[in-house]
């Protein structure tokens, strides 16, 4: 009988105030009895869920313009066809049929970017389930549009006023509330973060994507991929792409972090300009789990910063920490400048509007690969870049972050001056 992930080398665990450890044990004996060993039918149910409700599978394109411009293969998986838009779906599906069959009464989320609280909202609503969001205020003054969403189905948003309202601050918040709600609530964590199980089971349910990937290139290509990209904040998409693929040494993984302005940090002012947790963070304990973060140099939790809310996050997933470590994933950086300039390429060289936060994965390419780049990757073929959301939700931004920088192949901005 298949049992649970709790710890990844030296990270992970479950670091929990004690009246959560009993929804903790809980919920671990639900995964493992309902997820990994299917228990009543669970997988089977998930399964038909996401393929008929989700949309699933999605599909494996080559990017035409992007392989001639790269001179390599480039192949993109279409996590923004999912419902919804993102791969955010593939867990909250999951995590919330996985909460009416512990039946609980009501799910609770946090979100940064919208997209998890999008599909959290989406998955309640389908199953029937009351749900409410925590949100930062910063996050949702950037991201209205998916908090309308959220609301249109029929989840409460609640907003976070401390700190700089941000995802850190939504996951503390939805914590408090958890620790008073046990007994009756669920709490759908949206990333590959927090106390075992989450960490594993998070990337279980978005473990399809690599499974797709795998079946795809096989049957289209008679291969596997040479490399594959996707972007890193918490790391949800990220383990997603890679999970089926970690035994298999010849494909490279490469997880793209939010560089920011620099990889500088302000100690004094308690800021990192970056969400390069994988990069340049020192080990401690967030939410529940021993993984890589920003600190200080007395360890206190450094304030992160991305243009991509759904990045801007001080801490990455304990898996991908302990994957680094042992070089089996490779973690690079994309600035704000280069992340807004993949945004604008995919747009108009493939006709696909990204996610700030996918755009990263696009500026890692166009920054080794493009005319311009330093070429310090050599990628094995083909590469597969996984596209774990759409833009829509970042067209607000992106037209604010845009007016203020000069972007080689940004739009004309000055219709938006009159």
């Amino acid at each position: 009988m298949s049992q649970p992930d709790t710890k990844f080398g030296d990270y992970g665990g479950q670091y929990v105030p004690e009246a959560l450890m009993p929804a903790i044990e809980e919920l671990t004996d639900a995964y493992r009895r309902y997820v990994l060993n299917n228990e009543d039918g669970f997988m089977d149910e998930f399964r038909e869920r996401i393929k008929d409700f989700g949309g699933r599978p999605t599909p494996l394109q080559r990017a035409e313009q992007l392989s001639a411009r790269y001179d390599t293969e480039v192949y993109l998986k279409r996590e923004d066809l999912l419902h919804g838009g993102a791969h955010k779906l593939n867990n909250a599906l999951g995590q919330v049929l996985l909460a009416k069959y512990m039946g609980k009464e009501r799910i609770i989320a946090e979100t940064g970017a919208g997209q998890h609280g999008t599909a959290t909202a989406m998955a309640a609503a389908h199953l029937d389930m009351p749900c409410e969001i925590y949100m930062g205020r910063r996050d949702i003054n950037r991201q209205r549009p998916n908090v309308f969403r959220m609301r249109l189905n029929g989840a409460a948003v609640n907003p976070v006023d401390i700190g700089r309202g941000t995802l850190k601050e939504a996951i503390s918040e939805t914590m408090r509330d958890w620790a008073t709600t046990v007994e009756t609530t669920h709490y759908v964590i949206g990333s590959i973060v927090g106390p075992a199980p989450f960490p594993a089971m998070v990337r279980d349910f978005h473990s399809v994507i690599s499974e797709e990937i795998r079946s795809q290139t096989a049957s289209k290509l008679d291969c596997l991929p040479g490399s594959i990209v996707a972007c890193a904040g918490g790391g949800s998409n990220t383990m997603g792409a890679f999970a089926e693929f970690l035994d298999d040494d010849d494909v490279d993984l490469y997880a793209v972090e939010a560089g920011g302005s620099s990889l500088t940090v302000d100690e004094e002012a308690g800021v990192a300009p970056h969400s390069a947790s994988l990069s340049t963070g020192d080990e401690g304990v967030l939410h529940g789990a021993r993984t890589k973060l920003l600190q200080d140099g007395h360890g206190q939790i450094m304030e992160s910063h991305s243009v991509s809310s759904g990045l801007d996050y001080a801490g990455v997933g304990p898996q991908l920490s302990h994957l680094v470590d042992e070089e089996r994933v490779t973690p690079v950086t994309v600035d704000d400048d280069d992340a807004l300039e993949a945004f604008h390429r995919l747009s108009q060289d493939e006709g696909i509007i990204p996610a700030l936060e996918t755009a990263h994965a696009f500026g890692f390419l166009e920054t080794t690969l493009g005319p311009d780049g330093d070429g310090s990757v050599a990628f094995d073929e083909p590469v597969v870049v996984n596209v774990s959301g759409r833009g829509d939700k970042d067209l607000q931004a992106a037209i604010e972050e845009t007016e203020k920088r000069d972007l080689e192949n940004a739009p004309e901005m000055e219709v938006f001056d009159q």
